[in-house]
């Protein structure tokens, strides 16, 4: 199996959004993806649709950052306003994934078949080639999201945040 990240595509519309993820939603995409809706909140967008009927995986690095981004959109933990983000055709695997992570309250999800209004294109998202450096900060800040949401994901990621943050220190430091 490859560890290549998924493709992206983008269409956005008058007042939402909509990413569809084809392949491995995972580390690799992750900063992309943050980039993108963060460059589409800047626009003024302020609803989402995550097209995931061809997303084949989630790696626990992306479903932090899709978790750090449901947490932007709702303004709060747990509870509260209508979530801003829609989960379009997440397989088993996913659904679960989010579930046993604490994080499913931040989206709605929805099963169905959703046209692109007439006359609106989709493009795809040109991926980035981000330095290591970064790479290691955005699994970090994800894995750490994860951590604040649900206490019960500390026992999952703690080793891994500590890993993850002792080498990323060697990394700036040049590797003293």
């Amino acid at each position: 199996m490859s560890g290549s990240p998924g493709k992206m595509l983008v269409l956005a519309g008058e007042q939402f959004a909509c990413v569809k993820i084809i392949g491995r939603a995972n580390f690799g995409s992750s900063i992309d993806f943050r980039t993108l809706v963060t460059e589409l909140r800047q626009k003024g967008y302020t609803f989402f649709v995550l097209d995931l009927s061809e997303c084949t995986l989630m790696d626990s690095t992306f479903l932090g950052v899709l978790a750090g981004f449901g947490l932007k959109m709702t303004g709060t933990e747990k509870g509260g306003s209508e979530p801003a983000i829609e989960l379009l055709n997440p397989n088993a695997r996913i659904s679960e994934l989010l579930e046993n992570l604490g994080v499913l309250h931040l989206f709605r999800v929805r099963q169905g078949v959703t046209a692109p209004p007439a006359g609106t294109e989709t493009r795809e998202h040109a991926p980035s080639n981000p330095p290591k450096d970064e790479l290691q900060s955005a699994c970090l800040e994800a894995h750490q999201t994860l951590m604040d949401i649900d206490p019960a994901n500390v026992p999952k990621f703690k080793d891994l945040t500590q890993f993850l943050s002792e080498d990323l220190n060697k990394l700036k430091t040049g590797g003293r």
